[in-house]
């Protein structure tokens, strides 16, 4: 039977300029194209989830505009259960500008709109509706929203999975219940920590610190290139990535986190969840695009089986 996960995050309709390089401060570039593609870590980690097989709940915010139609049409088309969107009247629906350079790094601007909107009240509804295995949540919606899902998760005994993106050092982290897993990019956790997690021993340190402030059963450093660092009650293991070539790294963050919490609640063995994590990241960065890059569960097979990989 499909595993339910409740993704409690945003969606955007993403603006994708493709560029040689980014351009400095006052300068102007010419582009090579731009197109308009689904968007927003909650929704490209939503159709991760049901790409790769979950019954895939998306609580969001969409605009009542023609961007929020238009997505919740892609999402549909996904498999997505959109039963617990939310369309607001006083708010566009939310947009990013990507830019994505030629080695395949972007950089992205982002307009939260109708994101702002997400309620406490509304998001703790769609879990009590949804009755989830797992809820998924990240930092572009309000706080408030997230720490309101944490304190319900805590109290109801629903594993909560916390990509922690985009990372904000203002943001009071430590009000939020014990969560299951909590997972920060190297950015992000020199954000939050002030460590830079450059080799093991920063790793170490640095989830020392981070501990200080969110308590969690499991901290995930997604560390690029490098791969994944796990940190399990004292031991702190790397979990290296695969050498694919890069084309657009924009929704690897969200497939990886999103992908870690669909396996874990399959199997309950986090290394083995990173892993899958891993190769599923591995094939979104290889294609462009954010939540359409990533490879559905047939796509990751052919991946694990061209490569030799055993997870």
């Amino acid at each position: 039977m499909k595993k339910t996960v409740l993704t409690v995050s945003s969606a955007n309709m993403d603006l994708n300029m493709r560029v040689n390089e980014a351009p400095l401060k006052g300068q102007t570039i010419l582009g090579d194209s731009y197109s308009y593609v689904p968007g927003g870590k909650g929704a490209n980690s939503a159709i991760t989830l049901a790409k790769l097989g979950a019954h895939s709940v998306l609580c969001a915010a969409l605009g009542n505009d023609a961007n929020g139609t238009a997505l919740k049409k892609v999402y549909n088309g996904f498999g997505i259960d959109t039963s617990c969107i939310l369309t607001v009247n006083d708010y566009p629906t939310g947009l990013a500008a990507v830019t994505v350079e030629a080695d395949g790094a972007n950089r992205i601007a982002v307009f939260s709109g109708a994101n702002s909107m997400l309620t406490p009240e509304h998001a703790v509804s769609s879990i009590k509706a949804s009755s989830p295995d797992a809820v998924f949540c990240q930092f572009e919606i309000p706080f408030e929203t997230v720490r309101a899902v944490s304190e319900y998760c805590h109290e109801n005994s629903v594993p909560l999975f916390i990509d922690a993106g985009p990372a904000d050092p203002s943001l009071p982290i430590e009000k939020l219940a014990p969560v299951f897993v909590f997972s920060p990019n190297e950015t992000e956790t020199e954000l939050f920590t002030g460590i830079s997690p450059s080799d093991e021993e920063s790793c170490i340190q640095a989830v020392n610190r981070l501990s200080e402030r969110v308590k969690a059963r499991y901290y995930v450093i997604k560390l690029g290139s490098r791969g994944a660092g796990v940190y399990d009650n004292g031991n702190f293991t790397v979990i290296p990535t695969y050498d694919v070539k890069v084309v657009d790294t924009t929704a690897a963050g969200d497939s990886f986190t999103a992908a870690l919490t669909l396996e874990y609640i399959r199997t309950e063995d986090i290394l083995h969840s990173c892993r899958y994590g891993n190769a599923v990241a591995s094939v979104a960065v290889s294609r462009p695009g954010a939540g359409e890059s990533v490879p559905d569960s047939k796509e990751l097979e052919d991946f694990l089986h061209k490569n030799g990989i055993t997870l």
